[in-house]
């Protein structure tokens, strides 16, 4: 009890919305805290509440959620009143109490949606975690990731680099004792029947209770035929109870004499809820008799048609019905705004109807009160939206007056014209391109095929492609930039929207993607009589697949990449072996459009009209000096090209990023004179891109030869140079990867506050806020080396929650992370979570690299803190010559300090020797160093000297090897120690020796 008095309020939401299995990005996001405030107030739970880590955090909240009100349905809240149906009601909610799964079948129409929601908040309080209603109306695709998406987007899950939807609604479902209503599912059954039955399969405490006009077909499921509203007892049935309430909202009450000739007319309209609604709407201006004459003709209209059953004949006859009783104009204004899949302003309707806004908003109130529009108050203004019923009937209407063509046309222009002031609104833009991306996407699958919409379904593509990126939705992005290039008449620019679309399949993680799409914008440069900037595109291909090997699916191999620096060095020197006149044409045509993926389309794909727009897209992938012209732009763009070229030879030939395709033909000082060279002509071109690219392989050239110190600059120096450069495709992908280079070396060189400064600005990027083990893992490993304890537990459990999420991906670059919160859960002696973490460890894979590298430094670290010197020093046997062969270059430093701790407390005998070693090898990274220069204090039993290491450690923000020296040291120096590793949490370490 006293232990809960101590949390505060705001700690009690964080650890209930813990309990719920929540993210920190997403309590975030529900508390509208930083990312930094939730970590901080979970590393404090976790401390006050003694447990062990974000999982037993989870099990106490849920323990001590019994209390606590029930979490409330996440429903739609109808504006109107839900009449009788209280037999359906209870059939209903029983079902749903014994089956996992059942779909309310029935007409459109008929009530489903209504009864559907009713139930739910019936049988909310049965479903611990709650309810969640998603509509599947706005979907056009029936693809199970589409479904999955859309579901996500209910649930607060948000797009993660790498991850399809469908494996991140499973996870965040996978332990939820809730019920999930899927309404509309008719139209996606394809892709709505798998994601149930894997979601039922995996989730074992989730229900579905789902709406379609046809079952589901799925195991498990159990039908409910819904029926008509009730017409037993004629004047009391609960048809008429809904004409009546319906009726009586337009303020004059039908006359309670007249309910029996309403059942009669409700008889007629067989009892169908849509219709019935319709017609009451209209009771105020036409009356019982007019409402019965207008119906008696709409259904003599439509007898015997062969569209559907009597009941799909029956709604079809109330919309006829109440399409006719509609003024001329709108009529017109209610098949013109069918176009729409989601809600619209006014100000779309007008461009829709090609009308002015005044006409259409008096319009649009007439079809609202007549229940034809849904009318909602949003943060960004008054929306209108059909029912999906009254839409389809809309475009029926409107293909029926043959104006569909055109009614299409001027919904892909507001489309357009919507994408790209959305692209200039600094601030509030995301409520309003949430409602429009369906509309977006819609409008892009009518207007691609078809060539007189080419410009304006360019200018959508590419403003939707870059409000996409913007709301890191990084996939689609990537898909729409592309899409955009086919859709352009200028294969120059549709080379630069490849090269965002590659940028942004790099942001997410797809390799392969990212080396096709600059393929193929080579391909496209060429057809823009462009031969310079084709050889740019083939050399960074010819890079990618080197300096971004983990991020392949299928990596090729090294002679591909050299096959394609021939064609680079072809296409900007003819006089080169491959230099022929046929060599670049067979490259780009039989190679490059072999690619997998979009077809690069036929020879006249450059044909159609002139895309007005392209001056405006801003998606150049190239510097300022990208736009020059005549023979000046050439000699620049030559110049950019050798320099693309060179950096591709030293990256492929020297394979200073360690690639696995093998490759080290230029010795290290080589390959370090060649990096300066090609970073020297990069930085001609004014292209920080490029740049960047070329200083990328210096610092890994620099960390081959051994100078971390250098490395941890030139990342350092990316940084700066990207920190200008448009938050695109292109200059995300690059900051991101030179924010991990700048961790990474930093640790190289010792310099762990820097390394925590740059691995905390990777974690808090935008683009991974919902990546918690990527977003984390490099900051993990700089907190863990500097022993910062709760900084690791409270970044663990964000990793771990997010592996899990995303199904325990097997990616060895998450390893180092995983090794460095083993190892301090070892320091804490708490060995059911060092189990935990090892068994993370053996499912990322080990590279050989890895157990030289960071897995013998984080083993060896804790083997002499449990005092097994030996063990250690058998971890790190390897000399100074073969560690410099086998060891990662930023852990080198780390391997050979420890390795001369461990032999100097070991007490072996020859120790002079690899002390000089060893110190030659970690120069530069001061708190190495000041380990040798520890070991050496031992042996040497110089106290003095020992405990002046220690300031050393103090200054590098090492607590951790601080108050181990002073242990070591002895004496009263010894006690303050203790206490230091009392404080971080750490147990009692095991000094085999002190001076």
């Amino acid at each position: 009890m006293a232990v809960t008095l101590e949390i505060s309020t705001r700690e009690a939401e964080v650890l209930a919305l813990v309990g719920e299995h929540l993210s920190n990005a997403e309590i975030g996001a529900r508390l509208f805290i930083s990312v930094r405030t939730v970590e901080s107030h979970v590393s404090s739970l976790l401390r006050k509440l003694d447990v062990p880590d974000r999982r037993a955090l989870a099990q106490h909240a849920a323990a001590t959620r019994t209390a606590s009100p029930q979490a409330a349905p996440v429903l739609p809240k109808p504006l109107t009143s839900f009449i009788g149906r209280t037999r359906e009601r209870a059939e209903l909610a029983e079902l749903l109490r014994t089956q996992r799964q059942v779909t309310a079948v029935g007409p459109g129409g008929v009530g489903k949606t209504r009864l559907a929601l009713a139930v739910a908040a019936e049988v909310a309080a049965d479903f611990a975690d709650g309810v969640w209603f998603v509509d599947l109306v706005p979907l056009a695709s029936p693809d199970t990731c589409v479904v999955a998406g859309t579901v996500a987007m209910a649930l607060g899950i948000g797009e993660q680099p790498g991850r399809p939807f469908d494996r991140a609604v499973l996870a965040a479902l996978a332990d939820r004792n809730a019920l999930l209503v899927l309404d509309n599912c008719e139209h996606v059954r394809d892709g709505v029947a798998p994601f149930i039955e894997e979601l039922l399969a995996t989730c074992p405490g989730m229900r579905v209770l789902a709406t379609s006009r046809a079952r589901l077909l799925v195991p498990f499921e159990h039908a409910y035929t819904v029926p008509p509203m009730s017409l037993a007892g004629d004047g009391d049935s609960d048809a008429v109870a809904l004409f009546m309430d319906r009726a009586a909202a337009g303020g004059w009450p039908p006359n309670h004499a007249l309910r029996d000739q309403v059942a009669a007319f409700c008889g007629r309209l067989d009892g169908v809820a849509l219709a019935i609604e319709l017609a009451a709407a209209r009771w105020t201006s036409l009356g019982l008799d007019g409402l019965t004459a207008g119906l008696d003709d709409q259904l003599r209209m439509l007898s015997g048609g062969a569209r559907a059953d009597d009941r799909h004949r029956s709604v079809r006859a109330a919309l006829d019905w109440s399409h006719a009783l509609l003024e001329p104009e709108d009529r017109t204004l209610l098949r013109r705004i069918s176009v729409f899949m989601a809600a619209f302003p006014v100000e779309a309707a007008a461009a829709a109807a090609d009308v002015d806004k005044g006409t259409v908003a008096a319009g649009l109130a007439r079809l609202a009160e007549q229940s034809l529009l849904v009318v909602t108050d949003t943060p960004t203004g008054t929306r209108f939206r059909a029912l999906e019923t009254i839409r389809q009937y809309g475009l029926e209407q409107l293909d029926t007056a043959g104006e569909i063509d055109d009614a299409r046309a001027a919904h892909l222009r507001w489309c357009a014209a919507e994408a790209t002031e959305l692209g200039s609104v600094r601030d509030g833009w995301r409520p309003r391109f949430d409602i429009a991306a369906d509309d977006f996407r819609a409008a892009l699958g009518w207007a691609f095929e078809r060539p007189d919409q080419r410009a304006d379904a360019f200018e959508l593509a590419c403003g939707f492609a870059r409000l996409l990126f913007a709301r890191h939705h990084t996939g689609e992005s990537q898909w729409r930039h592309e899409q955009a290039a086919y859709l352009c008449d200028d294969p120059a620019v549709a080379a630069d929207l490849l090269r965002q679309s590659a940028a942004a399949a790099g942001c997410g993680g797809n390799g392969d993607d990212m080396y096709r799409l600059h393929r193929s914008a080579a391909e496209f440069a060429q057809r823009a009589g462009d031969p310079a900037a084709a050889a740019i595109d083939l050399a960074t291909a010819a890079s990618c697949t080197y300096r971004f090997w983990g991020k392949f699916e299928h990596l090729p191999d090294r002679r591909d990449a050299e096959t394609l620096i021939t064609a680079a060095r072809a296409l900007i020197d003819p006089a080169s072996p491959a230099g022929d006149d046929d060599a670049p044409t067979a490259v780009a045509d039989s190679d490059i459009a072999a690619a997998e993926g979009i077809p690069v389309g036929d020879a006249d794909a450059s044909a159609g009209p002139s895309c007005a727009a392209r001056t405006t897209v801003a998606l150049s992938a190239r510097g300022p000096r990208a736009g020059t012209v005549g023979a000046a732009g050439d000699a620049v763009r030559a110049e950019a090209a050798r320099a693309a070229v060179e950096l591709a030879e030293t990256i492929v030939f020297a394979n200073p990023f360690t690639a696995p395709q093998g490759g080290s033909d230029i010795a290290a000082l080589e390959a370090l004179s060649r990096a300066e060279r090609a970073v020297e002509l990069a930085h001609g071109t004014r292209d920080p891109f490029a740049e960047s690219a070329a200083l990328d392989a210096l610092a890994a050239a620099q960390s081959r030869a051994g100078d971390l110190r250098a490395a941890a600059a030139t990342a350092r120096r990316r940084i700066r140079l990207l920190s200008t450069t448009p938050d695109n495709p292109l200059g995300t992908h690059e900051l991101v990867d030179a924010l991990g280079q700048a961790t990474e070396f930093g640790l190289g060189a010792g310099d762990l506050a820097g390394a925590r400064r740059w691995g905390r600005q990777l974690a808090e990027h935008p683009m991974l806020a919902e990546v918690g083990h990527t977003a984390t893992s490099r900051l993990l490993v700089a907190d863990a080396l500097a022993g910062n304890v709760d900084d690791v537990l409270t970044h663990g459990a964000r990793f771990l929650e997010a592996w899990h999420r995303e199904d325990r991906p097997a990616r060895s670059a998450l390893g180092a992370a995983v090794a460095g919160v083993r190892m301090i859960h070892g320091l804490r002696d708490d060995f059911d979570a060092e189990r935990e973490w090892t068994g993370v460890l053996q499912q990322l894979g080990t590279p050989a690299a890895d157990a030289d590298g960071y897995q013998a430094v984080f083993d060896a670290l804790l083997m002499l803190h449990h005092g097994q010197p030996e063990d250690a020093l058998e971890r790190t046997e390897l000399t100074v010559t073969e560690a410099a062969e086998r060891v990662p270059g930023a852990w080198l430093p780390w391997y050979l300090a420890l390795h001369a701790e461990a032999a100097a407390i070991a007490g072996n005998p020859d120790t002079s020797g690899e002390f000089d070693q060893a110190r030659t090898a970690v120069a530069g990274n001061p708190v190495a160093a000041a380990i040798v220069d520890r070991a050496e204090a031992l042996v040497a039993k110089d106290r003095d000297r020992l405990l002046f290491t220690a300031t050393t450690f103090d200054a590098a923000g090492c607590r951790y090897q601080a108050a181990r020296t002073r242990i070591l040291a002895g004496g009263a120096e010894a006690a303050d120690g203790v206490a230091v590793l009392t404080t971080l949490g750490v147990a009692p370490m095991t000094a085999l020796v002190h001076l």
